[in-house]
This record gives C-alpha cells, sequence and structure tokens, in this order.
C-alpha cells in the first residue's frame, strides 16, 4: 500500500491509502518531483512536429478540392484554434491528478470496458499513423537522396515490395531505423527531441516561405491565388476542417499522457493553446505561401505536392536542409503522438507481455505491415475513419469528467486490482454510445449516395464528438434522476 496521492486541486480521496501496485510503474500517478512542466514546455511540445509532411499533404488536399488561399489561411486556423481547445479540455483529468490517459479511461469506461478505446488510440490509430507517416517522410527522403546520389530513383528499375518501388523500400527502412531508435532513447530523448527539433525545422520553414513568396512574385500574388477549380461552401470548409483536426484527433485523446507531468492546471492551459496556434500561424503561411507560390511559377505543378514543390529549389542544399527539416518535425510527430501513447496503452493492457518500449516496437512492426503507402492513396477517407473513433472517444470523456464526475476522480476504483470489489469491469453505457456514435460518423463512407449520410461522415471527428457528448450526458442525467 502506498500513502495517499493527492491531486493538485481538489481534496484528497477520503480512503487512508491507495494500492497502485496493480499497474506498471509508468500507469501510476507522477509524483510531485516528476510534475515539472510549466507553461514553457507546454507552448513548445507540439511546436516542430506541426510542420511534418502528411499535415501539408492534408492542407494540399484542401487547394485539390477548390479552396483559394485565404480559405485555405482560414481553415487551417480555424482547426488550430480548435485543436488547441480540445488540448487543453481532454487534458484537465490529467493535470489535476498526474495520471496517463490510460488510467483516465479506465474511469470512463472500465478496467476491461477500456480496452476498446485504448485499442483504438494506441493500436489502430498508432499503427496506420506510424506507417502513413513513415512512407510519406520515406518518400521525401528519396528526393533527398537523389540529389546526393544521381539515379538513386532508378535504382531496381520497375521492381517492387508489394507496390512500393525498391528505392522507396530502401528510404523506409532507413526512416524505421531511425523513428523506433529514438524512440528507444527513452523519455529523456523523446523531450529533448521536441525541444531542439523546434529551432532548426522554423528557420527553414521560415526560409521557404520566403523563397515560395518572392518565387511568386510577392505576397499579394500568393494571397490572391484560385485553383482553376475554386469553389467555396460552408459544407466543404467544414469538411477540410475536419480533416487537419482528424490529423491531431489522436493526441486530443491522449493528451493526458502529456498533462499528467503537468505542474498546475494554469500552466497546460497557456501553453498548449499558446505553442499551438503560433506554431499554426507560420504553418498556415508557410503552406499557403508554398502550393500557391509553386503553383503560381511553376504552372505545371498542379498536383500541390509539398516535396516536389521544394524540390523546384535550384540549390541542392537547400532542398536537402528544408526536406530534413520537414522530416525532423515528422519524426518527432510519430515518436511523441504515436509510439508512446501506443507503447502505454499496450502495457495496459498487458503488462506481463509489454513494457513501453515493446510495445511501441511492436507497433512499428505492424505499421509495416499494414502496407501504409496503399492508404495515403485515399487519405481523406482515412481521415474520416480516424475522426470517428476518436470524436466519439473525446465526447464520452469530457462529459463524463466534467458533467458526470463533476470534476473528480475516484482513484480507488481506477487502481484497484481487476476482480476486486472496487473495481468495475464496464461501464456499459459508454461502450454502447461509442459503438452508437462510431457507426453513424462512418456509415456515411458506405453510402455516399445519401447526402445527409455523406455529410456525417466528411464532419467524422465534430459529428462523432457531437453525438457522443449528446448521447451519454443525456443517458446519464435521465438515469440519475430516477
Amino acid at each position: 500500500m502506498e500513502k495517499v496521492f493527492e491531486p493538485i486541486q481538489g481534496e484528497p480521496p477520503k480512503e487512508e491509502s491507495i494500492d497502485f501496485s496493480s499497474v506498471a510503474e509508468e500507469l501510476r500517478p507522477k509524483q510531485a518531483e516528476e510534475r515539472n512542466w510549466g507553461v514553457m514546455e507546454f507552448t513548445t511540445l507540439w511546436m516542430g512536429s506541426v510542420h511534418n509532411i502528411l499535415s501539408y499533404m492534408t492542407v494540399a488536399g484542401f487547394f485539390v478540392l477548390g479552396l483559394n488561399s485565404k480559405q485555405v489561411l482560414a481553415a487551417v486556423m480555424t482547426s488550430a484554434l480548435i485543436v488547441s481547445t480540445f488540448y487543453v479540455i481532454n487534458g484537465v483529468a490529467s493535470a489535476k491528478y498526474g495520471i496517463p490517459f490510460t488510467m483516465v479511461l479506465r474511469s470512463v469506461f472500465g478496467t476491461k470496458g477500456s480496452i476498446i478505446p485504448a485499442l483504438a488510440r494506441g493500436l489502430i490509430a498508432g499503427v496506420v499513423f506510424f506507417g502513413t507517416q513513415s512512407v510519406v517522410t520515406a518518400k521525401a527522403m528519396d528526393v533527398i537522396f537523389s540529389r546526393i546520389i544521381p539515379g538513386y530513383m532508378t535504382i531496381g528499375g520497375d521492381a517492387n515490395i508489394l507496390g512500393l518501388p525498391l528505392y522507396t523500400a530502401l528510404s523506409f527502412v532507413l526512416v524505421w531505423v531511425i523513428t523506433v531508435g529514438l524512440f528507444m532513447g527513452g523519455t529523456k530523448v523523446i523531450d529533448k527531441l521536441g525541444t531542439y527539433a523546434s529551432p532548426v525545422v522554423y528557420i527553414f520553414i521560415i526560409g521557404a516561405a520566403v523563397w515560395a513568396i518572392n518565387t511568386a512574385g510577392g505576397i499579394g500574388n500568393v494571397m490572391s491565388y484560385s485553383p482553376e477549380n475554386h469553389q467555396f461552401s460552408a459544407a466543404l470548409f467544414i469538411a477540410c476542417v475536419s480533416a487537419l483536426v482528424s490529423n491531431w484527433a489522436g493526441p486530443i485523446v491522449n493528451m493526458g499522457d502529456f498533462t499528467q507531468k503537468a505542474k498546475d492546471i494554469k500552466s497546460m492551459a497557456i501553453g498548449l493553446p499558446l505553442g499551438f496556434i503560433l506554431s499554426y500561424i507560420l504553418f498556415a503561411i508557410t503552406c499557403v505561401s508554398l502550393f500557391a507560390g509553386t503553383a503560381i511559377a511553376f504552372p505545371e505543378m498542379q498536383n500541390f505536392d509539398i516535396v516536389m514543390a521544394i524540390n523546384q529549389m535550384d540549390s541542392s542544399l537547400a532542398v536537402i536542409v528544408l526536406i530534413m527539416a520537414l522530416n525532423l518535425g515528422a519524426t518527432a510527430f510519430v515518436v511523441f503522438g504515436n509510439l508512446f501513447p501506443a507503447g502505454l496503452q499496450l502495457t495496459a493492457l498487458a503488462p506481463k507481455l509489454f513494457t513501453v518500449k515493446t510495445g511501441g516496437i511492436l507497433t512499428g512492426l505492424l505499421g509495416v505491415f499494414i502496407l501504409p503507402w496503399k492508404i495515403i492513396n485515399h487519405l481523406f477517407l482515412f481521415y474520416s475513419f480516424i475522426g470517428s473513433m476518436f470524436g466519439p472517444i473525446a465526447g464520452i470523456m469530457i462529459s463524463d469528467f466534467f458533467i458526470n464526475k463533476k470534476g473528480q476522480l475516484n482513484l480507488q476504483e481506477i487502481y484497484a486490482a481487476e476482480g476486486s470489489t472496487q473495481s468495475r469491469d464496464y461501464n456499459t453505457r459508454a461502450v454502447i454510445v461509442l459503438a452508437i456514435s462510431f457507426t453513424l460518423s462512418m456509415i456515411g463512407a458506405f453510402f455516399p449516395q445519401v447526402p445527409l449520410l455523406k455529410a456525417i461522415n466528411d464532419f467524422a471527428f465534430f459529428s462523432g464528438l457531437i453525438s457522443s457528448f449528446v448521447l451519454y450526458t443525456v443517458w446519464n442525467l435521465i438515469d440519475n434522476q430516477k
């Protein structure tokens, strides 16, 4: 038995002691000396990771769908406001009690019921995001190697491995080894990666934006750009915002893995929005400048490919350094937002089989087996699936903590050994609402001919979050009045 753990705000549990022995060390509440993240740490958390190639590809899709520069800029900044808001809201429980996302899930879904959302966040999303981000990074490395080694992209001729060109497969292996190696370095390496990656990325991203603006003939030309198929509707705008929010929906759900280290709630409530919104201002300007600028200067560049846009630079050094900077952001995103959470979830689900590191390695291996190079060809469908999973999980978590539990958690129940009298296996209500909301959000992907269902699927993250929040809240209120 251990001493009572006292949250940084609120009353400690009435019980004299709490037994944490049923879970791994990583899943126990952070002690006071471990809760040392202030405003600066939260401000810099995602500053480098924001600039990852998958995010740029997502924004490129907005131009492809017909939005002009100003509308793309508005869509990107709207998503930043939404993401940073939910970062704070869903991070409060862990910041208050010092417990990771997995244990907050237990408080909502029950010990066994939490397996479903834990697998969705840790394994399914972790695997898919790791795989897709890694293959996108590998394709970017192809360009770097082709600048250094003439003819690199002709290696193997037409040979491929399950649809992946041989030269890209070589790049993919290198990216995999580097990413998993950084993850294996542990939390200290991860923290340093986040701290030192940001300045490097920012220096070269700003340079790329300046180059693109000059190439296009000035900021006025960039901001007035419209693609040939320009169109705008509220539905299209919301769908684009939903897609970019879904790109960050994983960290929204498991933000507790980071806010558990908070010195106080105020630090994370200031730092997270400050860092993310400031980062997204630069991200938005860079996206619009690079895509619109290269489309204006190089009319043949109408596919809005970020890597190919950068490759238009004459200087090989500039191309190599800039792509490496973006790859650094991508690697930080994968390590912070995917391997680390996946390792934690697998440790919670099967502590006898996994540690955080072995769970992360398994995620990396599965990220290869799913053939992610095939998934990136259907990026918006992928985001609708991710949004349909994470929107409902976030909605239920927020409703349960703030409305049902009124901001108080019972650590005795959360950390009780499975099968004990205090342990709760399932919160059937939460599981049912999750299933309903996921189905409601995703069904439009299979029946696109039904306008209402298609619209709900286009707005998957928002429709899933709202429907689950409302259903779970109303169900609890009705039940509590009986």
